[in-house]
């Protein structure tokens, strides 16, 4: 039994269900429930996503059960799954705030879990999802199917669970950094005349393709840096000014910020 499925498929569960749906070789259904049975309609077409009415129907019907719900919901429907697991299934959490160990609490000491913290991009195929376990736990093969199911939308990357924290303030949380940036250089174009759809189109393509030379040349941020900046050019004189205004301090701040409450959040969960 290889079938996934998910609890939950509002905007990231649902982008999670589309992209390993559409795969290609993806064979096995997808089971999919949801309190809101709105949620459905987008599916009810598909060959391989199954509607299930209960949630005991999704848990034996499945191997992997990601929970894709909101954390305050976390706590009501472990209870409501717990007595239906079996040890070989593989519980698959989405949630800032829950650590293995709390997800054990909840579950039963003997359960097999994959934390994961995936962020918005994942909507359109790019996401990073950040994934950690307990090694001895899983088999190779588990953690194989895995990479395979969530590499349908994006890229993963292996953390160790005491760094989840910073991968909230990293890659689950940035997008909204970007968008702000975004938005800021296209205010700032539309100041000087440029159309507001034209500032946005390439204020982004810039930025997507900046973070693409980070990504393919393996060069330091900062070398890049400097091969735009010629002396005494415009470059230089736009980096001078954010360093004035504190660019690089407020998004060290800010990330912190999301940081400490990702920390706090685990402490109150």
């Amino acid at each position: 039994m290889n079938t996934i499925g998910f609890i939950g498929i509002g905007n990231m569960g649902g982008a999670m269900v589309k992209a390993i749906a559409e795969r290609e070789n993806e064979l096995e259904p997808i089971t999919i429930y949801d309190v809101n049975k709105e949620a459905y309609q987008k599916f009810l077409h598909h060959k391989h996503i199954i509607i299930e009415e209960n949630l005991e129907n999704l848990i034996k019907r499945s191997k992997y059960i990601v929970l894709s719900i909101k954390p305050q919901y976390y706590e009501v429907i472990c209870a409501q799954i717990r007595d239906y697991l079996k040890p070989e299934q593989v519980i698959i959490t989405v949630s800032p705030a829950h650590s293995i160990t709390m997800m054990k609490k909840l579950l039963g000491k003997h359960t097999k879990i994959i934390r994961t913290m995936p962020n918005t991009p994942a909507l359109i195929g790019a996401g990073v999802t950040a994934y950690t376990h307990q090694v001895e736990v899983l088999t190779e093969n588990e953690i194989n199917r895995f990479l395979e199911l969530f590499n349908s939308f994006g890229k993963t990357i292996y953390v160790e669970e005491k760094l989840m924290a910073a991968v909230v303030a990293t890659t689950g949380s940035s997008p909204a950094y970007a968008y702000i940036f975004i938005e800021a250089m296209a205010d700032a174009a539309v100041s000087f005349g440029m159309p507001r759809s034209m500032a946005y189109e390439m204020s982004a393509s810039a930025l997507k393709g900046a973070c693409e030379m980070v990504l393919s040349t393996k060069k330091h941020p900062g070398e890049l840096k400097d091969a735009v900046t010629s002396p005494g050019g415009t470059t230089i004189q736009a980096v001078m000014a954010l360093e004035e205004s504190g660019f690089r301090n407020s998004v060290i701040k800010g990330m912190s910020a999301c940081y400490h409450k990702a920390n706090q959040m685990n402490k109150e969960a």
